[in-house]
């Protein structure tokens, strides 16, 4: 099932309010691997989701106060907070525990990021997540590797990392331990949370990597010398937590911003996140319609 076909998907784009703009964007985006443990949103949002969240962004004081408190640029720590969000204020479940430390004995072996209950089953189910973003390098003479913006991340490794480990830490038996101690039972159901952005090369054709639903979310990245030469006019600088979700304002992009920040990525060395707008004429707003990473020439190193 994609958004297309599912009637409770929020569009994302509809919503200024930041947070519920990111929370909308989980509910109704793709995951970034197609393996079974896979978590896809869609088929489980209730009906009336989109009115629920356009409600919360008409009368703020009626929505969670995990959407009204200050975005943290730590993004892994703000997509948990609209994570524990989503699965209690919109599909109702019941977080038993969250972020549970595993134990042998003094050595940590890790954490159960949310074991939760699913009303519709009952069934007492550990939910892995992850948010993340990369970008395919076709390297002369090597398979295609798709990296993460510091190019130590790199999404066959974390995917299998996600699916052989830490998705299977419910099953331990200390985890069995540690949730006996809490009155839990050991999880029947294990699901992985994850998902992001695929971005493509820019100037050269690259086929989709494999074990990736075909509907993920795309964008294109290019090196800094190219950048250079674009037409970023209508350029805004994206920064966390703003990387969840398309990007919507009031006022005009601002070129000279965007010429500093791509100053910037030569200065640090570091990749930056910039989306491309357009003019709604409809409602007067900027809106996303595309988004590229510009890296240093040095990437991925």
């Amino acid at each position: 099932m994609n958004a297309d076909t599912c009637p409770a998907a929020p569009d994302p784009a509809c919503f200024r309010v930041p947070a519920i703009r990111h929370l909308a964007w989980m509910c109704q985006g793709s995951q970034l691997t197609d393996s079974p443990p896979a978590f896809d949103l869609r088929p489980w949002l209730p009906a009336g989701t989109a009115e629920l969240l356009e409600g919360w962004e008409r009368l703020p004081h009626t929505a969670p106060a995990a959407l009204l408190e200050p975005a943290q640029p730590r993004l892994g720590y703000y997509f948990e907070r609209l994570y524990a969000c989503l699965l209690t204020d919109i599909l109702g479940w019941e977080v038993l525990a969250r972020n549970l430390p595993i134990r042998n004995h003094e050595r940590t072996l890790g954490e159960l990021d949310f074991v939760v209950r699913n009303p519709q089953t009952q069934a007492v189910e550990h939910h892995e997540i992850a948010i993340k973003f990369y970008l395919g390098y076709p390297g002369p003479g090597i398979p295609t590797r798709w990296y993460g913006p510091n190019a130590v991340d790199r999404l066959d490794l974390k995917t299998a990392r996600m699916l052989e480990h830490q998705c299977q830490r419910g099953q331990l038996a200390e985890s069995a331990t540690a949730l006996a101690a809490l009155g839990i039972d050991v999880p029947t159901q294990s699901r992985l949370f994850m998902p992001g952005y695929l971005f493509y090369p820019l100037h050269s054709e690259l086929g989709e990597p494999g074990g990736v639903p075909s509907d993920h979310q795309r964008g294109r990245w290019t090196y800094l010398e190219a950048a250079r030469g674009m037409d970023t006019a209508c350029w805004v600088h994206l920064r966390k937590p703003h990387w969840l979700g398309p990007w919507v304002q009031s006022e005009q992009p601002d070129p000279a911003a965007v010429v500093t920040a791509l100053e910037q990525i030569a200065a640090t060395d570091t990749p930056r996140l910039f989306a491309q707008m357009q003019r709604d004429i409809g409602s007067g707003l900027w809106r996303e319609v595309d988004r590229v990473f510009v890296v240093p020439a040095s990437w991925p190193g």
